[in-house]
């Protein structure tokens, strides 16, 4: 393989196995498939990262990286078995995926639940069909149900990947609105040890709090969200509702009075009829609306 061509595709390893004792030992030997595509940029950009197939010959289960001299010493390409077989199969999970969340996005509920289940027969550990699995299941009130997707999402570091996040973040928004809310704390707790520097979080964590009666947690989660992103227009309401509630503490106000500042002047351009529109992801990115001002 060129050194400079871009790796991905399914490799195979061969391990040599020793059956038997004395006399009757004999060698065996055992070949694995995995997934495997290059890095494209980070601190581990040009290494490979590899998954294994599972019985069904799809990526599932956890993935690893492994330098680019490692793989090319010890991974053969396997084009024809990706081309016949792993290909076809990683096709259709994506197709019935993609038929499940229609479903849902329909309203057709048990129907989305049947293509997200046929999905996870094929691949137990896919993430898009765990999701939409739960969020069927919290859709039909089957909280508990749903608490069993929700303990198989927290073991699954992949599930809050970037590529996932409006997947993570409508599931927290839902376990909150279906006053789950000690739930939706804990699955946020879980996604901020995976991703803590999206402000998107941290601002559903605030509302999960309010709504479990604990302002000064919110106000905490709140504060964190602005310092990672100022101009957070929802959070900035937020907190302004929090203070004309007059829920902040008095020691904090004037601790807060440049914060509280920032917020009025957020709002107040992001309101104002000449502002520019916000720019795509600059906002709520799976942030809920804040509370509102009647409530």
């Amino acid at each position: 393989m060129n050194q400079t061509e871009k790796i991905s595709g399914v490799f195979s390893t061969q391990e040599i196995l020793k059956v038997g004792t004395g006399t009757t030992t004999r060698k065996s030997i055992r070949k694995a498939f995995w997934f495997c595509a290059e890095i494209d940029s980070g601190e581990r950009a040009g290494s490979i990262e590899v998954q294994p197939l599972n019985a069904n010959y799809v990526p599932s289960g956890p993935k690893k990286a492994i330098d680019r001299e490692r793989f090319l010493n010890e991974f053969a390409p396997e084009p024809e078995f990706y081309q016949s077989t792993v290909f076809p199969r990683m096709r259709e999970i994506t197709k019935t995926v993609a038929r499940g969340e229609r479903h849902r996005n329909n309203g057709e509920l048990y129907s989305a639940e049947m293509e997200f289940n046929n999905a996870l027969n094929l691949d137990v550990d896919n993430i898009r069909a765990t999701f939409g699995l739960g969020l069927t299941y919290m859709a039909r009130g089957e909280n508990a149900k749903a608490e069993n997707i929700l303990e198989r999402i927290v073991k699954m570091e992949d599930a809050f990947d970037q590529e996932y996040k409006h997947l993570y973040n409508e599931f927290g928004i839902q376990l909150r609105k279906g006053k789950m809310t000690q739930k939706a704390v804990a699955y946020y707790k879980r996604a901020l040890e995976l991703s803590s520097q999206d402000e998107n979080i941290y601002y559903n964590m605030a509302r999960a709090h309010l709504d479990n009666q604990e302002p000064a947690a919110a106000l905490e989660f709140l504060c964190k969200a602005l310092e990672l992103n100022p101009g957070f227009v929802e959070a900035s309401q937020f907190l302004l509702w929090l203070y004309n509630k007059k829920m902040l503490p008095e020691e904090k106000k004037q601790e807060l009075a440049a914060v509280l500042k920032k917020a009025q002047e957020t709002v107040a351009q992001a309101t104002a009829p000449a502002a520019p529109a916000s720019q795509p992801g600059d906002s709520a990115a799976g942030a809920e609306s804040p509370p509102a001002s009647n409530s």
